[in-house]
């Protein structure tokens, strides 16, 4: 079995671990991607306090990353969402549905109480599925 690490040049981390794990399965690969939140300013605080703006964000980081490991949304099977209020749920849900509308993945939603980024009001965590 053959695990690769994803990380796409442009995609700032802190710490020690990878945006993503390519695992090769045999006649597939299964990405898991790493929970991403909004980026951050200068400040180390997330570019924009809207929800709806920090959902795209992190729609297109996560977008990017599964490109990097050759997949796409349209591969995800699995979705966990973390959100700081679930009042955002109604803004939230016709974004994720707009993104995932062609995979429709399982999905969990949760409320949590903080991110560990400042100003970070959501959380998205994916599985994807990949034919070789």
């Amino acid at each position: 079995m053959r695990i690769e690490n994803i990380k796409p040049d442009d995609l700032e981390i802190k710490g020690v671990y990878t945006p993503a794990k390519r695992i090769d399965c045999g006649d597939y690969y299964m990405i898991y991607v790493s929970g991403i939140q909004a980026p951050m300013d200068e400040n180390e605080r997330v570019v924009t306090d809207d929800i709806g703006e920090q959902t795209k964000l992190v729609f297109e980081d996560i977008n990017n990353i599964l490109r990097k490991a050759g997949a796409s949304l349209d591969n995800v099977i699995k979705a966990v969402i973390y959100l700081t209020d679930m009042n955002d749920f109604e803004v939230v849900s016709p974004i994720r549905a707009e993104y995932f509308k062609n995979s429709m993945p399982t999905s969990t939603m949760v409320e949590v109480n903080r991110l560990t980024r400042d100003g970070a009001k959501i959380e998205i965590e994916v599985t994807a599925l990949l034919e070789k």
